[in-house]
């Protein structure tokens, strides 16, 4: 049984993917990395699944990538680094690939990675409330497997706004760089993900996944070797003297060298 990760299921064939570490923010974790990425492949191959929505248990949707985990990879060796950052690449592009319509429901706030998966989610409904950023850079980090997708979705220009500043923004804003498609109040937010999920059940399935197949073609390139270089990025950030520095000075509750 997934430890971090919940899915509801209901008789039209809407599967609700829930994140389940309220207590974490739901931070991506390894393990919910790899749940995240089993549970795409599942419920991608289900005939009877006709929509998916990602949405998050507690006040947070997601604040990014586990800080744990991340000073884990640091203090690792090269292979093992490199392989955790495949994970993360991965997750995210089984979640972009995901031959259903996926629906983001965000009730609460997003950083890094949290933004990534809007970024792969075809659709975001977002409460007026949450605020977003991308934070790597105050931690010695880039936003670097998410990149891709990331700018996919908001264009350079607007990614340029946000990529490398860190710096918060509102959910007016985040419709404005065109990471989330409505924005709504909170109480308002079940049914506007409803509202989002009603066409897709009256359209042939296959005809849907196979729209949605020519819409990732025809995009910007996200291959390979877009991947690859992502994760050869993100290995480099964390082989470097910044990230551990910002890492430690998280855990130790101080400012990093780069703000004194």
């Amino acid at each position: 049984m997934p430890e971090t990760i919940r899915i509801d299921r209901d008789d039209r064939g809407v599967a609700t993917l829930w994140l389940t570490r309220a207590e974490k923010h739901n931070a991506l974790s390894r393990p919910m990395m790899d749940e995240l990425t089993r549970a795409a492949a599942d419920l991608g191959a289900d005939a009877s699944v006709r929509v998916v929505v990602l949405a998050a248990e507690g006040g947070s949707f997601c604040a990014g990538g586990d800080l744990g985990w991340m000073r884990e990879q640091m203090a690792a060796d090269d292979a093992t680094r490199r392989e955790g950052a495949r994970a993360l690449a991965g997750m995210l592009s089984a979640l972009n690939l995901l031959p259903k319509p996926l629906i983001a429901r965000v009730q609460g706030n997003a950083f890094g990675g949290g933004v990534g998966m809007m970024a792969v989610s075809d659709i975001v409904v977002a409460a007026d409330t949450a605020r977003f950023g991308l934070t790597e850079v105050r931690l010695g980090l880039i936003p670097a497997t998410i990149g891709p997708y990331v700018l996919a979705r908001m264009g350079e220009p607007a990614a340029r706004r946000v990529f490398f500043s860190a710096r918060l923004f509102d959910a007016a804003e985040a419709v404005d760089l065109n990471l989330v498609s409505r924005r709504v109040a909170a109480a308002d937010l079940d049914a506007a993900v409803e509202a989002e999920v009603a066409p897709f059940l009256q359209a042939a399935p296959g005809a849907v996944a196979a729209a949605k197949a020519q819409c990732r073609a025809l995009g910007p390139r996200i291959d390979a070797a877009v991947i690859e270089d992502s994760i050869d990025r993100l290995v480099a950030v964390w082989q470097g003297a910044e990230a551990p520095e910002g890492i430690s000075a998280f855990f130790e509750k101080r400012k990093p060298a780069w703000q004194s």
